[in-house]
């Protein structure tokens, strides 16, 4: 089969956040998405009731909505769109009790106790899934970076690749999972990768073998829909970009847009390298697999696998010693120097699950209190 590849300008950027919706007292999960949106598009006058808002959508689960920015150029411009987004949603939520929440997962919510969205798209996935599937209680936040070619697509997944670990580490924030401590720092990843077609993608040497591949699956129905090939990094063709899917969900924005910009550089920075006859050097699928592995496990006190010579280095080490410094020019150029500035503050003040964990530690293991703070940051008061 032939997959058209869409135009889009290099390094063009688009950021989707998924938010919990939670009970202001409680800190409990509540299934009112549905009512959520319809409200808002009840104070937009372009919009009916029964309208996708373009901006705020539904997701799997009635507890969450997706904040979703249009095409930007700069990380500052996305941050923007999403707190737009962001505001119109809170002019709802704030007169129902309801709280926004963003981490990989609920810290103490029961997975399948959530209410699944009125969709047939999700019906059938929990219904071919079934326990899996009712297991999904987990946020995220993915990045999608435009190619100017589609040539530079799988190259440039494959260099994504070799940074999953940094982005594990850096965004882990799901250390709970129905009221217990995992172990993990991330046990979204690890959850995630159950879904048939999701985890760590293929690499394949051309595009034909990417587009053998989905013809596999469409002729042995495995997927209806390409957008049903749910890497952890893929190609989204339709909309002419890469789009990295690794990360926990982040309660902040300023998080946000650290993890955009090392995103946007990055992708930058190997197409640059491409549009040179350069070449992205690649690992054996064995060191990516245990690389995820580790970062989930042990979150910033990873020590990842680098190249497929198999030499190592602590994840932080390598972010600031050599990723950073590496992509300081580029950022200059993308106009994001700040928000790269940013990922060196992730690691100064701890990820997701160590804040996490503190925090259950300070108040008596009490989980609510994770929430809570969660919804503290997510308003910028803590």
């Amino acid at each position: 089969m032939d997959i058209e590849f869409a135009a889009s300008p290099q390094s063009t950027l688009g950021v989707e956040w998924e938010l919990a919706l939670v009970d202001r007292e409680s800190g409990e999960l509540l299934s009112v998405a549905d009512e959520v949106l319809r409200a808002v598009n009840a104070n937009d006058p372009s919009l009916s009731p029964d309208d996708e808002h373009p901006h705020i959508k539904q997701e799997l689960l009635e507890n969450t909505v997706e904040l979703v920015t249009g095409i930007c150029t700069t990380v500052a411009e996305a941050k923007a769109d999403l707190a737009r987004s962001m505001a119109a949603v809170r002019r709802v939520t704030d007169d129902m009790g309801v709280e926004l929440f963003c981490a990989g997962t609920h810290p103490f919510a029961a997975p399948r106790s959530q209410p699944v969205t009125d969709k047939e798209r999700y019906a059938k996935l929990i219904d071919r899934t079934q326990w899996w599937g009712q297991q999904m209680l987990i946020y995220g936040v993915h990045v999608h970076v435009g190619l100017d070619s589609r040539d530079k697509a799988l190259p440039v997944l494959d260099g994504l690749v070799n940074y999953f670990p940094h982005f594990q580490a850096l965004s882990a924030s799901s250390p709970f999972w129905s009221g217990e401590d995992t172990g993990y720092a991330s046990q979204r990843a690890l959850m995630f990768q159950q879904l048939p077609t999701a985890g760590l993608p293929f690499q394949f040497r051309s595009w034909h073998e990417y587009e053998s591949y989905v013809q596999d699956m469409f002729t042995t129905g495995v997927i209806d829909s390409i957008s049903e090939i749910r890497w952890d990094i893929r190609p989204v063709p339709a909309l002419g970009t890469i789009e990295l899917r690794v990360c926990d969900g982040l309660s902040t924005a300023t998080d946000i847009g650290a993890i955009a910009a090392l995103t946007q550089c990055l992708v930058d920075e190997f197409s640059t390298i491409l549009d040179n006859g350069g070449t992205i050097p690649t690992m054996p699928p064995w060191h990516v697999q245990e690389n995820k592995w580790r970062a989930a496990r042990y979150g910033l006190d990873a020590i990842i696998i680098l190249d497929a010579a198999g030499n190592e280095k602590l994840v932080t080490e390598h972010l600031l010693e050599d990723v950073l410094p590496r992509l300081a020019p580029v950022a200059e150029k993308l106009g994001c120097s700040a928000e790269l500035a940013d990922v060196a503050g992730i690691i100064e003040r701890g990820a997701g699950y160590q804040r996490q964990r503190r925090v259950a530690e300070a108040n008596g293991g009490d989980l609510r209190a994770v929430v809570h703070d969660g919804v503290a940051q997510l308003r910028g008061e803590a």
